[in-house]
Parts: C-alpha cells; sequence; structure tokens
C-alpha cells in the first residue's frame, strides 16, 4: 500500500511517501526550486517521491494525505478575528481574499495539482489534523512501541500544544492548549522584536542566547506568559499583535522593554542576547514542567517530541539530562516538512489501520530520505557546469584524500548519497572542517556562510567516542540535542576573559575543539553511526586516525538565505560562490585553487534570512 503525504501553502511545503510500513522518501520543496521555505504546493518534491518508490503517476497512490484541515483553520481565523473586534480589520481584509479565493476551497485546489502528476480523479485525498500530523511524524517513526508524545509549536488549526500517547499503530490525542496560546508564537515573538525574521531567526536567538543573561525572564513571567505547575500556560494577548495584526507586539509590548525591535540588520547590543537569554529560559522552564507533568501523568517511559519547538535543541538537552523520561525521541524534521511524514503515517496506521514495524533504532533511515546522485551522474553536471575535478578510484581513496584536507585545515563541502529530510545538514549535504582550529568558526560564518559571526556551528562526532568529549552517552544522530564539553578538553579562562561579555566573548577558544564550543561550553552534538552514514563514519574514523580527534565541525551546505543544496550542480555553483577549499561528490574531488570558471557574486543570489 502506498500513502503519499503532502504539506504546502503555510511555508515549508514537502512531500512524503510511505510504501507498505516503510518511509521511501520525503523531501521539501525548497531543494529543488532553490526558494527558501517554498511553500508552494510541491511538484518536486511530490515527482521526486514517486521516481523514488518505483511509481509512474499518482494514480498508483491509494491514499493522500494532507497535514491539516483548512476549515478548521478558517474556524480559528473567523473566530479570532470576531473576538477581537474592531481590532485587526486591516488584517482581516487582507487574508479574506486569499482564502475566499483558493484556501477555503483547498480540496479542489488539491485535485488541479494532482491532476498534473496523472491522478484524473482523487477519491482518496484525506486531511489529517496538524497536530496529529506532528504527533504521527514522531510517534510511528520512533523507536517506541509506546510512548507519550509532546508537540509543540505556532499553531495548527486551534492547537500550539498538544499531548498524545502512543501504542502500536494506535495515537490519541489526549488534550490541547489552544490558539492564542502559543509558546512557539512567544518565541516568534521575541524573535521578531529582536529584529530577526519570523518562522526562519528562532534558531538565532537560541544561538545567541549564550552571550546574554536572562534579566528579563521575570519581566516575560510576571507579564506575558502565566506558566502553572503542570506547565500548561496562557499569554497576556494585550501586548500581541499576532492574533489580528500583521506584526507579531505592539506598543504595549515594546514599552514594556523599553524600546522599539530592532530593526534588521542593525548591530546586535548586549540587550538583544540578554533578551534571547531571557526567552530561552522561559522556553526551558515551560518544557521542562511540560515533560515533568506528562511523565507523572501517564506512566510513560518514553517520549517522543515534534512540532518547530522540537528544534530547540538546548531545551531538549535538558528534557534528556531532567531523566523524567528514560528515553526521548525527536522527529528530526519536526516542523512543517516533517508534517508531510506525519499525514503519510496518519494515513497509513490511522486511517488504513495498518499494523506497524518498530525498528529498534528508528524508522528514518538516519533522514536520508532524499534524491541520491551517481558518480556519474555527478561528473556530468560538473562537466557541465566547467568544473575542473579529479574522479578517484574509490570510496577508500576519497575519505583517505578528504580525511587529509580537513586534517590540513581546509573548509570542504561534503555531498554524498541521499539528501536529509528536515532542516540540519548531517553528512550528506555538509560543510565541514577541523573542530580543533581556532580560526574555523569565523572563517565559515564570514567567508563561507556570510553570516551573523556569533552563530555557532555542531560538531559531529563518531558515537562511540560521544562520552569521552562530551556530557552526552546517547544517540544524537539528528544533532537535536546540546551537551556541555567535557572538563578535560576545556580550556581554562583568564580572569581577564572571564570578565568580558557578549559578543567580546566570541574570539575566546573555550576548549581543545574551539570551533564547536560556544560561550557557555555547550555544542549542538551529532554522533555519526556506520550503519547509517558509513562514508561519513569512516570520514571521521581516518581523520581521529590522523589527528587523535574524533570531531568535525558540520554545518549546511549552502550560504545565509539559501537552502541547502541538492543537487551536484547546486554543490559546485556554491562552492564557486563562497571561500571553500575544497569540495567532494561522491568519489569526485575539486579544489578551489585549479577552478578556472570564473566566480560569481553568489550571495547576491538569494535573501537574507
Amino acid at each position: 500500500m502506498n500513502v503519499l503525504g503532502i504539506s504546502a501553502y503555510y511555508h515549508d511545503a514537502a512531500a512524503a511517501l510511505v510504501a507498505d510500513g516503510v518511509i521511501v522518501a520525503a523531501a521539501q520543496e525548497e531543494r529543488f526550486t532553490r526558494k527558501k521555505h517554498d511553500p508552494r504546493f510541491p511538484h518536486h518534491a511530490l515527482r521526486y517521491c514517486l521516481e523514488a518508490a518505483g511509481l509512474k503517476s499518482l494514480a498508483e497512490v491509494d491514499r493522500i494525505v494532507f497535514y491539516d484541515k483548512p476549515f478548521l483553520k478558517f474556524e480559528r481565523l473567523l473566530e479570532t478575528y470576531l473576538s477581537f473586534a474592531p481590532r485587526g480589520f486591516m488584517s482581516f481584509k487582507t487574508a479574506m481574499p486569499v482564502w475566499l479565493k483558493e484556501k477555503l476551497f483547498l480540496k479542489d485546489l488539491l485535485k488541479k495539482e494532482f491532476a498534473k502528476h496523472g491522478a484524473m480523479e482523487v477519491k482518496n485525498l484525506l486531511f489529517s489534523e496538524h497536530h496529529l500530523s506532528h504527533a504521527a511524524s514522531a510517534f510511528f517513526a520512533s523507536p517506541f512501541e509506546e510512548a507519550a508524545v509532546l508537540t509543540m509549536d505556532g499553531v495548527g488549526e486551534w492547537a500550539t500544544t498538544s499531548l498524545a500517547i502512543g501504542r502500536g499503530n494506535q495515537l490519541e490525542v489526549l488534550r490541547e492548549i489552544h490558539f492564542p496560546h502559543s509558546l512557539g508564537l512567544l518565541y516568534s515573538a521575541l524573535t521578531y522584536y529582536t529584529g530577526f525574521k519570523v518562522n526562519s531567526g528562532e534558531y538565532k536567538v537560541m544561538g545567541l542566547a549564550p552571550y546574554g543573561e536572562p534579566k528579563y525572564a521575570q519581566l516575560i513571567l510576571d507579564h506575558l506568559i502565566d506558566v502553572k505547575d503542570d506547565g500548561s500556560f496562557r499569554l497576556d494577548m494585550s501586548y500581541f499583535d499576532y492574533a489580528t495584526g500583521l506584526r507579531m507586539t505592539n506598543d504595549k509590548f515594546h514599552r514594556l522593554f523599553g524600546a522599539p525591535p530592532r530593526t534588521s540588520e542593525a548591530d546586535l547590543s548586549q540587550r538583544e542576547m540578554d533578551l534571547a537569554a531571557s526567552v530561552q529560559a522561559v522556553t526551558e522552564e515551560v518544557v521542562l514542567k511540560l515533560t515533568r507533568s506528562l511523565a507523572k501523568e501517564t506512566g510513560q517511559k518514553n517520549l517522543c517530541l515534534a512540532g518547530g519547538v522540537a528544534l530547540n535543541c538546548v531545551a531538549n538537552g535538558k528534557v534528556l539530562k531532567q531523566r523524567a523520561f528514560q528515553d526521548i525521541w525527536i522527529q528530526p524534521a519536526a516542523g512543517d516538512a516533517g508534517g508531510a511524514l506525519g499525514a503519510a503515517l496518519t494515513g497509513y496506521h490511522l486511517f488504513e489501520k495498518q499494523p506497524r514495524m518498530v525498528n529498534p533504532r528508528d524508522a528514518m533511515q538516519g533522514s536520508f530520505l532524499g534524491p541520491s546522485y551517481s558518480d556519474d551522474e555527478a561528473e556530468a553536471a560538473l562537466k557541465d557546469a566547467g568544473a575542473v575535478y579529479h574522479r578517484l578510484p574509490d570510496a577508500a581513496t576519497m575519505v583517505e584524500t578528504t580525511a587529509q584536507l580537513l586534517a590540513d585545515g581546509k573548509a570542504l563541502g561534503w555531498h554524498q548519497g541521499r539528501m536529509e529530510f528536515g532542516p540540519r545538514a548531517l553528512g550528506a549535504r555538509s560543510i565541514l572542517g577541523d573542530a580543533r582550529s581556532p580560526a574555523m568558526q569565523s572563517v565559515l560564518n564570514l567567508k563561507v556562510k556570510f553570516r551573523e559571526s556569533f552563530r555557532p556551528f555542531a560538531p559531529a562526532v563518531l558515537r562511540e567516542d560521544v562520552n569521552d568529549w562530551f556530557e552526552l552517552d546517547y544517540d544524537s544522530p539528528y544533532m537535536l540535542l546540546v551537551a556541555p564539553v567535557r572538563e578535560q578538553h576545556r580550556r581554562t579562562m583568564s580572569e581577564q576573559e572571564q570578565q568580558l561579555f557578549g559578543i567580546a566573548k566570541l574570539n575566546v577558544p573555550r576548549s581543545s575543539i574551539p570551533a564547536v564550543t560556544h560561550v557557555d561550553y555547550s555544542a549542538r552534538v551529532q554522533t555519526a553511526h556506520a550503519d547509517t552514514n558509513p562514508r561519513y563514519h569512516a570520514l571521521i574514523t581516518r581523520f581521529k586516525q590522523l589527528t587523535g580527534c574524533p570531531v568535525v565541525v558540520n554545518t549546511s551546505f549552502n550560504v545565509r538565505g539559501e537552502p541547502m543544496v541538492s543537487t551536484p550542480f547546486d554543490a559546485f555553483r556554491c562552492f564557486m560562490g563562497t571561500d571553500l577549499d575544497a569540495l567532494v561528490v561522491g568519489n569526485i574531488v575539486m579544489h578551489k585553487s585549479e577552478q578556472t570558471v570564473r566566480r560569481e557574486d553568489y550571495f547576491q543570489s538569494y535573501e537574507l534570512d
């Protein structure tokens, strides 16, 4: 049985296909169109999923499931405007034509789009609920037979936070917190207020937080959010405009914090860092209270997480450390893209009542669910692009060459196997570097990624060595847990260095792996596993043999504002638009010093994020 899941029309459109209970393929539309967070109908991703499953058209798909219910979302929109009337009339006036023309009649629109893929008549189209899709993506893909499931995001139809229990092929949502009360939207409001873009800049706020002090946390708790002991909460909506307006915060919010929002690209001050630290601290408090309460109430030993808030890896690390649950598992595509996968799994298990096969690792196959390219296909594309390249005889030679480049301090693009599904580069479409290099963080941020200097990088470490380098002895293949660097690898700071504040902390090495050690000695850890990504594991293993260090820098293969690269051509174009030293595509190696094509002003091709 083939079940297709679709998410679209908000942000991060995607498609996913489940065949006889196995996740065959999943991909975000942005990777094909090169438009970051592309919300349009995922024609390219859908076509890829069909090809990966060996299907000629949608006529061979048994069930299609959309990831949310537009009528419920429209109900929420109307009731919200009525509740706040006459406030928000301009927002209402702006939204209604779009809803009345397209979104309210989404079923007809979807049928027209599906017809382009060989479905003459779609009788098997179903609609899941937004948070049910998130919960399904977390539980049904997890390694657990039974678990509590917590989903947290901005908003679906009505729900912003939901609790479910999963058992076998069953999933029951027990209760929800409803819009406008939303932990995700509180975080987005502070993202907006500190000058970053909502729905893409939240991870910047998380990365900025360790540079500040949570000076405003009590102010947030006293005025913006009322948090109960069980983690349930309510927001004081008199401070926010997102329910009815075209901005996140209002003048009352700005007066509370003593200034208007920071403008985009303006210099960051200590105030923004303290605001980031404050909203991060409040978020962690809510999440920890919620998970403690869930463990006590349900008696479950396992926890699954999904929704955009589940990408807050600092909070996730504290949930694991709290040990209210014995084990936790986080869906790597926790945001709206993962809703497509959840919709497909909902269709297969809940609608069709098909049995579930529990994989002891998980069902995500390392999240390597996107397209791959053979060396012949890559060579043809690189030749057309004018690349000067060396095709090596086998993977062993490629690994040896690449490990030596890393050991020599080179920054390189790494394009191998199937593309990752979700927002993190996991060793298939990655930029890699030497974690021991004190200069690597600033080089990658400023000369390769073209992004803010404060942004931290993740360490990729061999699973068998993770506990020797980090205060973590747990699988973290999806880069969704933060843990401190172990004491023996830390550098003792001078008294003068300890007095530094804010961005002044940035250039002080914190450990023997300074490129991946944040200013608070934390690291967003990815564990490399031989069974899910053998080439990546082999590369880090050889790097360890050469250097004694089993840790490399891993960041997504793109520049700021660009989606992660997908094809070999995408990889070469990004390589030539940045200061990367080398590019490795399959068994093909390219050196920047040997290239003859003219470098383009690549950074200008994409909007700032």
